[in-house]
């Protein structure tokens, strides 16, 4: 899943789903942790986990580790994680 994360930002949130100037879909998220030595990508994983109800080592950093263009691997049923995290869009983002 491709994200946009914001450092440093003035809570930690989930701000779904954006569309940057190039066209490209990505989920809005926001830490309050710098990105200094992989705080933000930790706050970002620990946000996503606890949203999405699954357990931290189910996420990674795949792409994008020192940029704020990120791509998370979600590990698991990907039918069933894709059903969930569309219903968690619609549910939460609207």
């Amino acid at each position: 899943m491709a994200l946009r994360v914001t450092p440093r930002a003035g809570r930690d949130r989930i701000d779904g789903m954006i569309t940057d100037g190039e066209g490209r879909r990505a989920l809005k998220v926001c830490v309050t942790a710098a990105p200094d030595e992989g705080q933000a990508n930790a706050a970002v994983i620990a946000l996503l986990a606890k949203a999405w109800r699954i357990p931290k080592s189910h996420l990674t950093i795949a792409h994008g580790a020192a940029s704020r263009h990120k791509t998370v691997h979600i590990r698991g049923d990907g039918s069933a994680l894709k059903q969930r995290l569309d219903t968690w869009l619609r549910e939460t983002h609207g």
